[in-house]
Parts: structure tokens; sequence; C-alpha cells
């Protein structure tokens, strides 16, 4: 009778170990909820092979699908510091930390150099999985010194956006890198080297209103969400209703804020395509 009875003292699954399939084997697509394997995923771009939604990538992922194999990496060492000391539920320096455990990235931007379709090109990408994107001081100095080896070698520029906004927890500080990463892209229109931005799902907050928007070119992948604030802020200081997908890439390219859209399989031959047309030699 033991067999059909519930044992208490039995080896029992807590619910939050337990899991509907072997981790990194399958993906459940947030917009269409269908399920398929990660290798697919992988092999059509990290795109949902049923809808073609566009899957959050990282830096390096974007670096891959990019470069013509090899790339060298810029300004690795750079890092966040506690200058206000700030406390909210916990430490600004245990963020950090815990950050760079989970991701092992140093901040939420990774920079790389070098050629796509033989054509060399800079390359600054955020990583959303570093407390939101947010952009704090490192993420300005890194786009600052993108530009400074760009104008010294006159290497096309490209910045990826996928960001929260600001960061919080450096105050003042990330406010400033607006005004600091717009000043040096005047810098970088001077010298005439092309800037393209690229922007990801999301781009958000003082991201979008700086360097993302001040682009030679600004493009984006499908359905990315863009916008400054959220809608709710938005509709309560203009009183007024809001259209559907009003932050989708494909409401600000009909209202004219994007150049075009392009899908992930064709970014590499598109960037190639702008590298050639904006040819610095």
């Amino acid at each position: 009778m033991g067999w059909f009875k519930r044992l208490k003292d039995g080896i029992q699954t807590a619910t939050r170990n337990k899991k509907e399939a072997p981790e990194g084997l399958w993906y459940k697509c947030r917009e269409c909820k269908e399920t398929s394997t990660v290798k697919e995923l992988k092999e059509n771009f990290f795109k949902c092979p049923q809808c073609n939604y566009h899957v959050r990538i990282d830096s390096y992922d974007y670096f891959d699908l990019l470069f013509d194999g090899n790339y060298e990496e810029l300004f690795l060492g750079l890092v966040s510091k506690d200058h206000l000391h700030f406390t909210d539920l916990k430490p600004y320096t245990e963020r950090l930390k815990e950050a760079r455990k989970k991701t092992a990235l140093n901040d939420a931007m990774a920079v790389a150099k070098g050629k796509v379709n033989r054509r060399p090109l800079v390359v600054a990408a955020m990583d959303f999985k570093f407390i939101g994107g947010s952009m704090g001081s490192v993420v300005g100095e890194k786009i600052a010194l993108s530009i400074d080896h760009c104008i010294e070698t006159r290497t096309p520029l490209m910045i990826i956006s996928k960001s929260g906004g600001a960061r919080m927890m450096e105050s003042a500080f990330s406010l400033m890198q607006m005004a600091k990463t717009s000043a040096k892209l005047t810098q970088l229109a001077k010298a005439k080297i092309p800037y393209f931005s690229f922007l990801t799902d999301p781009t958000t907050g003082g991201v979008t209103a700086s360097f993302a928007m001040l682009g030679d070119i600004n493009f984006a992948e499908p359905k990315a969400l863009i916008g400054f604030a959220g809608p709710r802020v938005i509709k309560e200081t203009i009183k007024r209703e809001l259209p559907d997908g009003f932050q989708t890439s494909e409401f600000l390219l009909e209202h004219g804020f994007l150049d075009f859209i392009v899908d992930r399989k064709d970014l590499k031959e598109s960037v190639s395509d702008l590298l050639y047309f904006f040819d610095t030699n």
C-alpha cells in the first residue's frame, strides 16, 4: 500500500529547484510563446524561429556577428567607483561586486575594434545584464576614449545601445555623461568621421536623450523599445492618450526618428554597406 501513499519522509524537490527542462536546452519566446531549442535560436541569429522576435543578446554576441573573426577589445581596465557612497537597499559597492561576479563584465559597455568585410570599425556595445545597462561614468569614459581612438586612426564608430538609462547610484556623475558624450561626438563630426547609432531593445532614458539619437545614421532592430520616459509619465505630463506602440522602432521609423530598421541576420551586410558609403580613406 505504500506504493500509493505520499511518503512525507521521502525525497522532495523544493519548488524553486524544479525545472521544466534542462537549463540551456529550450527557449520559450516571450512574443509568440512558442518553444524552440537554444541551438535553433543561435543558428537563427538569436531570433525566434517561429515569429522572428529578436532576443536580447550581449556585447560579445554582437562582436561575433559583426567582425570578420578576430577583434581586439579596448579599454578593459575601467571600473566604476562609489564616489558618493550611495546606499539604498544595499551599498553601491556591493551592487557592483555582484554585477561583476554574475556577468563577468567590468561594466555595462564593452568596446572592440576589428574589421567588417575587411573594413575597419570600432564598436562600443552595451550590456543590459549589467545593472540594466545603465550609463555611469565608465560608459561615458569608454565612449569618449573610443571617439579619441577613432579620430586618431580615422576609423568609423558604431555604438550599440541597450540601456535602462542613467545609473541613479552615480547621480550627477551619470547625468554628466549625457553632455560629455554629446560633446565628444561633436569632435568626431568635426573630424568628419562617421558615427552609426544602433538602437536595440531597450534604449531608454538618458542614453536615448544623448548619444543614441546623435548618429549620422540612426537605425534599430525590429520591435525594439525606444523612448525617454515611461508611458505613464508621458501621459500624465501631456494629458493626452498615447498611440499604441508609440515607443517601438517601427513607430519611430514612421515618424522620422530612425533611418531604417534592420533584421539581425542582415546586420553585418548593412553595416558593411554603410562603411562603403561613408568611406573615410
